[in-house]
């Protein structure tokens, strides 16, 4: 599954998490933050689609849900 909105094509971004445990060591990990995706039934012209929506595009309105 991708993990991409379907609507503003959203996706995975890396960087690099760590901790300010001490001045001289600080731990370095790798990591991926996830965009918030829903399925959503939207609608379409006519037709009624399931897709994967970021809640950004959902509370700026960019897609009609279907009820």
């Amino acid at each position: 599954m991708a993990k991409r909105c379907d609507v503003c094509e959203k996706g995975p971004t890396t960087g690099r998490s760590y901790t300010f445990l001490r001045s001289h060591w600080n731990p370095h990990n790798k990591r991926r933050w996830l965009p918030n995706l829903q399925p959503v039934r939207v609608k379409l012209q006519n037709s009624v689609k399931k897709m994967k929506v970021c809640t950004s595009c959902l509370k700026a309105g960019k897609v009609q849900r279907a009820l």
